[in-house]
């Protein structure tokens, strides 16, 4: 697993847009998980359409009403970011055994169970998040507290059965 920590001075559109609706959705208390951001071409007169997908987070229970004021939050500034084109926005939680992605999201999570498929012994390793940084994390397991580099790291998921 990498750790890909998000930089300000991203050049791509899905970069400059997470840094547009991050502090959006943190003044909301919540956090910005992921974002995926594709255009489809229109064709005859349509200019085409922008589809985006948010995944938010905050620490304890994230409901449907989350998602519906991150979204009225968010929606206006993707029109802004794309004049003329029909913006379609999806916001939605992470889910109760999200499959993580990639080493930064750890941060977000830390106090959760988490499980993760170990490359060195090949099996899984599960506990409480307690602590994660650029290269790797802490988990506190029945045996006492395992730190796991990002490069022995295959897969990592949330772990709903195992909570602080």
């Amino acid at each position: 697993m990498k750790f890909t920590p998000r930089v300000k001075d991203a050049k791509d559109s899905a970069g400059q847009i997470y840094d547009t609706l991050e502090p959006v959705v943190k003044g909301l208390g919540m956090a910005l998980i992921e974002l995926a951001v594709s255009r489809h071409k229109g064709s005859g007169a349509s200019k085409g359409s922008i589809q985006v997908k948010a995944v938010v987070y905050r620490a304890g229970a994230i409901g449907i009403d989350d998602c519906s004021k991150a979204h009225k939050a968010v929606m206006p500034r993707l029109e802004l970011a794309f004049p003329g084109l029909d913006v379609y926005l999806e916001v939605s939680s992470p889910g109760i055994d999200r499959l993580i992605k990639d080493g930064s999201e750890f941060a977000h999570f830390e106090g959760r169970g988490v499980r993760c498929y170990r490359t060195d012994i090949s099996d899984w390793t599960g506990g409480i998040l307690l602590s994660s940084d650029d290269k790797g994390i802490v988990l506190k397991t029945l045996n006492g507290e395992a730190s796991l580099e990002y490069e022995i790291i295959a897969k990592a998921k949330l772990d709903h059965s195992v909570e602080a």
